[in-house]
Order: structure tokens, then sequence, then C-alpha cells
């Protein structure tokens, strides 16, 4: 009998408590065993909430004391790299919120601690694990669609200033506002489904970023050697019936879209509808996300997938870096 994998969970806010505590205390094979955050109280208080034996205020107390396999990091970004490089030079796997460190030299550093200390590390792109973005896979891979030409995709919430956290808002702490918290994980998504195309360049507009202030809404494209086209559009003040996401690809003999999925072909001069009609489980798409990640990442750290280094990170990182440079300069970047 295998024993359960021990996880502790550094950070106690809303993306620990909405999506990783209510995952993982129904995962076979998984002990949550403490629940860190500087706020203490915060962190007590979600212990009792969950059923998890033990809090603290400081990773290093954690990884001192608790007994532990493997740690989730989902602390403000700027702290990503050092509590990774701590976990991973303590003997412990780290499955790490986006972005897994602020600088592409950070993300390396990151990389090498894994890789000098034998341990796992894993970014938390969980929309990769989505049913409707695995499907939409399948269809690309099965040459449905064709070559991929375009990916539009964008991510518009209702995140007034006085809602969000601090941190969120102050470039030093968060490294970009809302291309960085909405854009990355669609940025991500549309290079890891096409199969990693290498960019060109790049171009982008962030109203609002400014001195240390972070943007709330701006849009980039991504210009590919493949001549595919990337763009992405953000807000973190949408006014309107409610969130919004998308995420559509256009190819030579088709398009796909997710949320909702819909796959197309054209046939014969006409077009087939492809899209999937089975019945959809009673987990949200995000909620399955976080479950499938999860899972993925236990079948690596137990061994049972041979899955490779995030060293594509440092494609997303590269990309990122650019975009930024390109709305702070006004002008294109070539990579």
């Amino acid at each position: 009998m295998t024993d359960p994998v021990r996880v502790a969970v550094v950070g106690a806010g809303a993306i620990t408590q909405v999506a990783h505590l209510p995952v993982l205390r129904r995962m076979p094979g998984v002990t949550v065993t403490a629940i860190c955050d500087a706020d203490v109280g915060k962190a007590q208080a979600l212990a009792a909430r969950f059923e998890v034996p033990e809090y603290y205020d400081d990773i290093e107390e954690v990884l001192r004391h608790a007994p532990v396999d493997a740690l989730a990091i989902c602390v403000p970004n700027h702290l990503h790299e050092i509590h990774a490089i701590a976990a991973l030079s303590a003997g412990a796997h780290v499955l790490c919120e986006r972005p897994l460190a602020l600088t592409l030299d950070g993300v390396e550093r990151v990389l090498a601690a894994s890789e000098r200390h034998g341990r796992r590390v894993m970014v938390g792109m969980n929309h990769r694990f989505r049913s409707d973005v695995q499907a939409v896979r399948g269809f690309l891979a099965g040459g449905d669609i064709g070559a991929v030409q375009a990916v539009r995709g964008g991510w518009h919430t209702f995140q007034p200033s006085r809602q969000l956290l601090g941190w969120r808002l102050r470039r030093p702490q968060a490294g970009g506002g809302a291309l960085l918290d909405l854009g990355l994980p669609i940025i991500d998504l549309a290079l890891w489904i096409t199969g990693w195309p290498a960019v060109h360049r790049v171009s982008a507009h962030l109203p609002g970023r400014t001195g240390d202030a972070t943007e709330a809404l701006g849009t980039a494209l991504i210009v590919c050697d493949t001549g595919m086209s990337i763009s992405v559009d953000v807000n973190w003040a949408h006014i309107g019936d409610g969130e919004r996401f998308w995420f559509d690809l256009s190819g030579t003999r088709g398009s796909a879209a997710i949320n909702p999925l819909r796959v197309f072909r054209e046939a014969h001069g006409t077009v087939a509808d492809l899209t999937p009609r089975g019945a959809s489980g009673r987990e949200t798409q995000f909620t399955q996300s976080y479950r499938a990640e999860w899972t993925y990442f236990l079948a690596v750290i137990r061994g049972d997938v041979n899955a490779p280094p995030p060293r594509d990170q440092l494609a997303v990182q590269r990309v990122l870096d650019a975009l930024y440079r390109s709305a702070d300069e006004g002008r294109d970047i070539t990579l």
C-alpha cells in the first residue's frame, strides 16, 4: 500500500480556499498536514475549516517541523521563487502557482534548484488540464483543424481596486497586473497547445502601467515564426453580465473554441460540426482542472509519469518580459 503524500499549503488566500484545499481534501492518497500564512490567524481559521492539523506563519517553520512531501505555493508573486527554492532545498516537491518567478533568471534558479536537489517542480497552469482544452488538443493532434493560424483569447473579470489584494496593485510585489494575472495563462495555453512555436515579435498596450502601479487592462499581440498570431485581451474592471473567458483557434481546415467547447471542420465545401456531445460532469471546469492538475502532479512525484522539467516556462517568461517592454517603450519588440 502506498503511503499518502503529505502536502503543506503555503498561502491562505483565495486560490487556496476555493481551489487547492477543496480539491485536496477529497483526493485519495493525499494528506494536508499544514497551512502557512503570514497572517497566522487566517492560517489557523483555514486549518480549522478544512480539518488540517497544523498551522504556521513562516515557511521555514513548516519545512523544519511539519511532516511534508510536497508544498503548494500560493503566496504573492514576488515570493514564489524564494519559497520554491527553500522547499526544494529542504527536500520537498513543489507545485507553484503561476508565475514560477518574476524574472527569467529567477525561473532558471528554481529549475536549477529542482535539478540540484532531485525534487520536482510544477507550475500551476490549470487551464491545460481542462477537459474542453484536452478535447481540443485531441482534435489538433488528429489534424481535424489543420495548421493553427490564429489564437484569440481573453479574460475579463470585475475586480475593482478595493476588492483586489493590495500586493496585486504594486509592481514590485506583483510583477505585473492584469496581463500577468489573466494573460499569462492564456499565453501559456496558446503556446503549449500549438506545440511551442518560436515567437518572432510582440506588441502590447497596457494603460495605467505607470510608476509602481500595475495595469488593470490591456491587449497583447504575439507573432510566431510560423506566421501564427496570438492575441490576448485582459481586463480587471469588466462591467457586464459576469466574468468573460474565451479561447478560440482558427486553423487551415477548421476552428475550435472552449467555454463552451465547439469544434468545426470544412468538409466538401460545407461546415461540419464536430463538437463532442457527451454529458458533462457535475464539476465545473474550474474545479475539474485543479483536480486533474493535482492528479498529474502526484503521478509525477510518485514516478508514475516521466514529465520533463518545466523549462517551457523560460519561453513564456521571455514573451511576458518582451510584452511589458513593448508596453513601456511603446513599440514592437523582436525576440
